[in-house]
């Protein structure tokens, strides 16, 4: 008699599980897109790359640093057309300044020397002084 009782009791607790997942925290109302959905917009289906962080031109030199990666800068009429937006936000030369950039990023030629990635601008969306306190520029002087 237990063992019909106990096989019972298995059987119940067994049926009794659901196989539903749930997804908790902040990632339960995030909606994704498909890459072919209808509701992507134009500036979500053009193929460019929103990217925000520091940059400087100095010396024949483009680079744009992120949080994430330091990207190489096409030297063209775009990049020409930033550096003159951000002399305006600059004390010396080799400052950098904070800018919102839309581009295309492509990864440099092998026979090229310097950063894995480059970014060709395609449109810039900001342009603002970069915050002092994380200016670390090593200033040499003699006196």
């Amino acid at each position: 008699m237990k063992k019909i009782l106990l096989l019972l009791l298995s059987v119940c607790v067994l049926s009794s599980c659901k196989n539903d997942t749930k997804t908790e925290g902040k990632d339960a109302n995030i909606e994704t897109i498909d890459v072919d959905s209808p509701d992507r917009t134009k500036k979500q289906s053009d193929g460019l790359t929103l990217l925000k962080g520091e940059f400087v031109y100095y010396a024949d030199a483009a680079v744009l640093q992120t949080h994430r990666d330091i990207y190489a800068v096409v030297i063209d009429e775009k990049m020409h057309e930033l550096d003159n937006m951000a002399k305006k936000h600059k004390k010396e030369a080799t400052d950098y300044v904070t800018v919102a950039i839309r581009g295309k990023i492509t990864p440099k030629p092998e026979n090229e020397e310097g950063w894995p990635y480059r970014v060709e601008i395609k449109e810039i969306m900001e342009v603002a002084p970069s915050n002092p306190e994380s200016n670390n520029v090593v200033k040499l002087e003699s006196k």
